[in-house]
């Protein structure tokens, strides 16, 4: 049999093993497709929307960030972009690499119900700064990430033992929990509640209602700026940051056909982000004069991991990279970029002037579209291919020649995008930094137009499901003459 023809290579290509090794392939247990596609189509959706938001209103990035409004749109693209997509690619991901089947599709299936209208609810009523119902959606909001913890907790304790990776998403899930608690809290300190006690007290809805008053009365110690700031924090920090490293550190070996050069620095980097996310969590959020140290946690945690990734990607078999990890490189190497300005921003006794809050905006930006999202752009080229390829040919291998997960898009169109988001990304910066609408809706304007390239090349990649590219497998003629012989 000729392997370097076989259809069933086709599914390995962007994940073989490497030798000796005891890794997944990602021809293992992969749930029903249709799962994760789903939340990654509706974290597309939520990018554009938010994208297209910006795009109309780019004085919102022009004055400071503490406004309903640019809380309704950074939600977009957390709760709707990251958050969908990250759930998506680990019910995808997490029985691939831990080699077990998903705990439960159905619960599954119920968390993106949920999350979709929680998360739409929840973006219209930030818009119109209605806290009471915002504080509703974030419960059915809390409720899908419980579905979802549940459900990835369930798969991870099928395995024995833990690894980097399992250790890594069991964190992600700790954080996760804590940003949605501290978000309904936040939503609680910024609502009225008035017990009607003349038709009745039920005793649930009583103590439902002391509970939000508590929760009321102790975030009203601190400083408004410094509890939104710090939920930031550990959002982006534990859950989204975390979970790009945790992923990176199996995808990436798998991607470039290489392995983990050094575990005992992998953990450490793992440890140190979550000390640091804790420890900035609460240094924010009491404006402490330590906020530097907490930051430099953080770093620490973050260099490491820099220095782990460089060695994987030097010690590669697979000398050419394309260009999906090129992009999700490109993401990390704008890690320095916002330690820098993190520790920058961390400095006691910081004035807040106009320029000081643009450079808040120019980190919050940076942290979501120009890290997490342009991270996940770059993946999802490796994810969503495999997925329809896995959905329209798997059961061709060895019948008909299937195309290989490359020839499913257009890679000038990716190149394309690419450069075009990196462009809006640092036009946008500059108008954001000069407080300049009109520079602004340049730099979004690029993004969308990379967005445009994306989603024509997502729409090619869909198409297979629709009209499969099944050819025959091409006859072999011996060199010596002789009958003929099908290559399988």
């Amino acid at each position: 049999m000729n392997t370097a023809s076989s259809p069933s290579s086709v599914a390995r290509a962007d994940a073989p093993r490497s030798s000796g090794s005891a890794g997944p392939r990602l021809d293992g247990p992969v749930p029903d497709v249709t799962l994760p596609l789903r939340f990654v189509l509706f974290g597309i959706f939520s990018l554009v929307s938010g994208i297209v938001m910006l795009v109309a209103r780019p004085d919102l990035l022009a004055a400071y960030h503490y406004n309903q409004h640019i809380v309704a749109i950074t939600h977009v693209f957390v709760l709707g972009f990251l958050l969908s997509i990250v759930s998506g690619a680990m019910y995808q991901l997490v029985p691939i690499v831990l080699e077990t089947p998903l705990h439960s599709e159905r619960l599954a299936r119920w968390h993106f119900v949920v999350h979709v209208v929680s998360v739409t609810g929840m973006v219209a009523m930030f818009w119109v700064w209605n806290m009471k119902q915002l504080g509703h959606f974030g419960s059915g909001l809390a409720l899908g990430a419980a579905l979802f913890s549940w459900n990835i907790i369930r798969t991870l304790l099928r395995v024995r033992g833990w690894t980097v990776v399992s250790f890594g998403i069991a964190s992600v899930l700790f954080w996760l929990g804590s940003v949605v608690i501290a978000g309904l809290a936040l939503a609680a300190a910024k609502s009225t509640y008035e017990l009607n006690e003349s038709s009745g007290v039920n005793p649930l809805l009583a103590a439902t209602l002391n509970g939000l008053r508590a929760a009321q009365s102790f975030l009203a110690r601190f400083e408004p700026l410094a509890v939104m700031h710090s939920h930031a924090h550990l959002g982006v920090l534990g859950v989204f940051i975390l979970v790009t490293c945790t992923i990176a550190y199996r995808l990436v070996p798998m991607f470039v056909i290489g392995e983990m050069q050094n575990p005992r620095r992998a953990w450490t980097s793992l440890w140190l982000i979550n000390a640091g996310t804790a420890a900035t969590f609460l240094a924010v959020l009491n404006q402490s004069p330590l906020k530097p140290v907490a930051g430099l946690i953080s770093a620490s945690g973050l260099l490491l991991y820099g220095l782990e990734l460089h060695a994987i990607i030097r010690n590669r078999r697979r000398k050419t990279l394309d260009w999906g990890i090129r992009m999700f490189l490109t993401s990390q190497s704008l890690l320095g970029v916002l330690v820098l300005l993190g520790l920058g921003l961390s400095r006691p006794g910081i004035p807040l002037t106009p320029f000081s809050g643009q450079l808040e905006t120019t980190y919050g930006f940076l942290a979501i579209l120009g890290v997490a999202g342009l991270a996940i752009l770059g993946m999802l080229y490796k994810i969503v291919p495999f997925l329809v390829w896995f959905a329209a040919y798997s059961r061709q291998i060895g019948r008909t020649r299937t195309p290989a997960l490359h020839e499913m898009y257009s890679t000038r169109l990716q190149i394309l995008g690419g450069g075009s988001w990196l462009a809006g990304l640092a036009v946008t910066i500059a108008g954001i930094l000069a407080s300049h609408p009109a520079c602004i809706r340049a730099g979004t304007l690029l993004l969308a137009a990379s967005l445009v390239t994306f989603a024509f090349n997502i729409a090619r990649i869909l198409g297979h499901l629709v009209h499969p590219q099944l050819q025959p497998i091409a006859p072999r003629v011996p060199a010596s003459g002789g009958p003929l012989r099908t290559t399988t």
